[in-house]
């Protein structure tokens, strides 16, 4: 059923009843305002007629006749349209009558000082009695009945005949009338179903396009429409992302660890097919067994990390400490390399909106590249990490520098180290760990240079910078960034420039 007609059966019904119960109401307010009149204009006759009625008992059995029937005249022409029955006990005939009276006469209650509803016949009559006299010996005293036809019933049955056929005619012409208006304003409704019925997202990419028509209601379900595209297109995006990272997980895995495990299984059939193999032999084999399990091992935790980092989603990002974040890092770094000398200076407050987990990741895999490829001639490893804010007050951010003392890395290799399984001849790494740093520094919107140590000696600084702030707008930037770092297909964008 069109909403249309929906509208116009619900005003079709409900305009009726409130006619009937807006009638009702009129109906009670007339009912009083009529019974309240007959009263009032019974009470006021009544006062004349009293008046009247008294001046003619003053005279009533007296022998002043003529000034009797003056004032009997007198009280019987100022009845008009009210019935009279004046009893005078004592007096000739005991009743004078005059005006409308009820036929047959109705049983009258002992007093009526206010008006009252007696019934005669099939006509409403209203009473009114009041006395007018004082009793004489042995009589009762006078007493003055006033009648007068009740009509209120009559006009009661008009109005309520008026409001019927009012809610009988509000019905069709309210139905009509309000379906037409309705008709006419859900035009822009049926412009927009009309525009948005043809849509399949899973066939086609075309999107609503819809120019506000300043109705509210319309404007409202086109931005709603448009937003459930949007996310459909969102979540469709963030699917083929999932299965491109599974599957190059996937590749890339069963790829590199061929080399690890034939190696490793090369090595297994040499146990096994030389029981008695030279205990030096032996021990040469089962070190590089060793290795390469370590190897594999450190490959498989990284291939997971650089996933997680495809994948992540905005509400995995928070409010961080950065200074508290790094401090972690170092003291894991000592506990796991006794023999590192590491030198931490950090500055406190500076937040960044980040991937704890990401972040802490990038902080361990610098200093474990700086513990591994940046020892001094003599074989320490002697790490400075430095975390302090920009000294440019146009960006402000958080400037992480950790330097090492090795033999440092040619301009022309910075920009590849970043590359994924990028190994030196001796490194004992999956080729990984820098990757996964670059990845998560570009996630959060950073920049990573590789530079010389400002201090002239042989050396690497890697110098980070993360945008310092505790509100971002991280749903955007993760929408923005090509997250397939996995897939080989990401071109890392590190900085080589001197820092500000």
């Amino acid at each position: 059923m069109k909403l249309s007609t929906r509208i116009a059966l619900a005003v079709g019904v409900s305009v009726p009843l409130l006619v009937l119960a807006s009638g009702w109401l009129l109906l009670h307010l007339v009912t009083d305002d009529l019974r309240a009149r007959q009263d009032s204009q019974l009470r006021a006759s009544a006062t004349v007629l009293a008046k009247n009625a008294k001046a003619y008992l003053e005279v009533a059995g007296t022998d002043r006749p003529v000034m009797e029937q003056a004032r009997q005249r007198r009280l019987v022409n100022s009845a008009r349209d009210v019935g009279v029955r004046l009893t005078v006990p004592g007096a000739p005939g005991g009743t004078i009558t005059a005006g409308p009276q009820p036929d047959p006469f109705p049983s009258l209650p002992r007093s009526a000082p206010k008006p009252v509803a007696v019934t005669s016949g099939d006509t409403d009559w209203l009473a009114l009695s009041l006395r007018v006299g004082a009793a004489k010996k042995g009589d009762t005293p006078p007493n003055l009945w006033l009648f007068s036809p009740d009509t209120a019933e009559e006009e009661l049955a008009l109005v309520r005949r008026r409001v019927v056929l009012g809610a009988l005619l509000a019905a069709p012409l309210s139905g009509a009338t309000t379906w037409v208006i309705a008709t006419r304003a859900v035009l822009p409704l049926r412009r927009l179903q009309r525009r948005t019925s043809g849509m399949d997202p899973r066939t086609s990419a075309t999107r609503l396009e819809h120019t506000p028509t300043r109705i509210a209601e319309v404007d409202d379900l086109a931005y709603t429409v448009r937003t459930v595209l949007a996310r459909y297109d969102e979540q469709v995006e963030r699917t083929g992302e999932a299965l491109a990272t599974a599957r190059a997980f996937a590749a890339t895995a069963s790829h590199e660890l061929r080399t690890p495990l034939m190696s490793m299984r090369t090595n297994i059939d040499i146990l096994t097919d030389h029981p008695g193999l030279d205990p030096g032999d032996r021990a040469e084999v089962l070190e590089d067994l060793g290795r390469e399990h370590a190897r594999l091992l450190g490959l498989l935790v990284m291939l997971r990390a650089l996933a997680q980092g495809d994948l992540v989603e905005a509400d995995a990002f928070a409010s961080l400490d950065l200074a508290e974040l790094v401090d972690a890092s170092v003291s894991d770094l000592r506990r796991t390399h006794a023999g590192a000398e590491v030198s931490v200076r950090t500055t406190t407050g500076l937040l960044v909106h980040g991937w704890e987990e990401g972040l802490r990741s990038a902080v361990d895999n610098l200093l474990t590249n700086a513990w591994t490829h940046g020892r001094a001639a003599d074989g320490t490893a002697r790490i400075e990490v430095t975390l302090r804010p920009s000294r440019d007050p146009r960006e402000p951010a958080a400037v992480l520098t950790v330097d090492d003392h090795g033999p440092g890395i040619p301009p022309e290799r910075r920009e590849e180290i970043f590359q994924r399984f990028l190994r030196g001849p001796d490194s004992p790494g999956s080729g990984l760990g820098l990757t996964l740093v670059a990845q998560q520094i570009d996630l959060h919107r950073g920049r990573i240079a590789v530079l010389d140590r400002p201090d002239g000696r042989p050396g690497t600084r890697f110098e980070v910078r993360l945008p310092a702030t505790d509100v971002r707008d991280v749903e955007s930037t993760l929408l923005l960034l090509r997250r397939d770092w996995l897939t080989g297909r990401h071109q890392p964008a590190p900085s080589s420039e001197t820092p500000v």
